[in-house]
């Protein structure tokens, strides 16, 4: 396998191109693929599959594998016939409606997936099962393979140092389409996942709407945690709150900042749950371990304590953590782990630190003018 780029991004599947034994290959559906869903039938119309959050995040993932295949696909010239790509949402009734590419290199990052009613109705199934989107928005994430690694590691390299994504080109195409199925079918109807990389694109353009009102149900694979401006941040706050403490010994002038720490406190606003994203976080991988910080790490213990119950009430985000024990960072951090069938998840509504300063911006008020 390919090592992870200087970002620590990385598909674990870029490197297996030779066909497997007896012909197969090895990112063909059946031999890589879960094993324990199958296609929907009409008893989901009684009680829908989609209900389940272990099935749905098995499907979600299928579709983002099905994004990294599409670009592989394109570059090792896969006809319909012989393509992998579509043997991962197939199963599922779903179709490709649009691939979202990057006009740069030519690469695909992004794809639209519909329902496909024709399909369903072949099988005998009259009508979407209740819970399943009617799109799926789906971002890869890095692909170690020359005609597109260039392109991905630029992004990469922009999130490790801004800790933003907004200035790609891939951030503009992800949004538009989003935007435009959430427009067609209703926000409730759609969502948008990504792994790794693609989380990151996923997790802004989500936050991009929701800042519009508009709340995409979101589900994050492995996202990226880890900057430059968020480790110069944490060094200025480490400052700052050395600041405080020696502030705090100095004889008191009469002041109180109670009002400020209230004010910030109250500076949510109303329509803070509707967009609670799921993050998919494995403890071993470094890249997206840091999601798992416990909230409110600077100030002094009082401030903690004020801030801790909001928290809970305004979880910001549904964080299902993957604990193994110690794996390797390519294991740790690969889209297959999150349809394996002996995957435990502890799952908690979360606002940890770092989940707060992501979505800060979204929740605060903005100043009466």
């Amino acid at each position: 396998m390919e090592k992870a780029n200087s970002c620590g991004e990385e598909m674990i599947m870029a490197t297996k191109d030779n066909e497997s034994e007896g012909g197969a290959h090895p990112y063909a559906f059946h031999v890589s693929g879960p094993r324990n869903v199958s296609s929907p039938n009409w008893r989901q119309l009684i009680n829908s599959s989609w209900k389940d959050g272990n099935y749905k995040r098995t499907v979600i993932a299928c579709f983002i594998q099905a994004v990294y295949l599409l670009e592989l696909d394109r570059q090792e010239n896969r006809s319909e016939q012989n393509a992998l790509a579509p043997k991962w949402w197939i199963p599922f009734k779903y179709k490709l409606t649009q691939t979202l590419i990057d006009e740069r290199d030519g690469s695909i990052y992004g794809a639209i997936l519909e329902w496909d009613r024709s399909a369903a109705l072949a099988d005998f199934i009259l009508m979407r099962p209740s819970g399943a989107p009617r799109a799926v928005l789906s971002l890869r994430g890095t692909l170690l393979k020359s005609p597109t690694m260039r392109r991905d590691i630029e992004d990469d390299l922009r999130f490790l140092a801004w800790e933003s994504l907004k200035g790609s080109v891939r951030f503009n195409g992800a949004l538009e389409a989003l935007k435009s199925i959430s427009d067609r079918y209703g926000s409730t109807n759609v969502c948008v996942a990504g792994h790794s990389l693609g989380a990151g694109f996923a997790l802004q353009v989500g936050k991009a709407l929701a800042k519009q009102g508009i709340f995409v149900e979101t589900h994050l694979f492995n996202p990226p945690s880890v900057s430059l401006a968020m480790s110069l941040r944490n060094l200025g706050e480490k400052a700052g709150f050395v600041w405080k403490r020696f502030k705090a010994m100095l004889p008191s002038s009469g002041e109180t900042q109670a009002g400020s720490d209230e004010g910030a406190s109250s500076a949510c606003s109303v329509g803070l749950k509707k967009w609670v994203p799921h993050l998919y976080v494995n403890n071993s991988d470094y890249i997206c371990c840091y999601y798992t910080d416990p909230a409110g790490s600077e100030g002094n213990p009082a401030e903690k304590e004020n801030v801790g119950p909001t928290n809970m009430q305004n979880a910001a985000a549904k964080l299902f953590v993957l604990s193994k024990g110690k794996q390797k960072f390519l294991e740790a951090h690969g889209l297959e782990q999150w349809w394996s069938d002996d995957l435990e998840l502890q799952m908690a509504l979360n606002n940890s630190k770092l989940i707060s300063k992501q979505l800060k911006s979204l929740y605060s008020v903005p100043n009466p003018q």
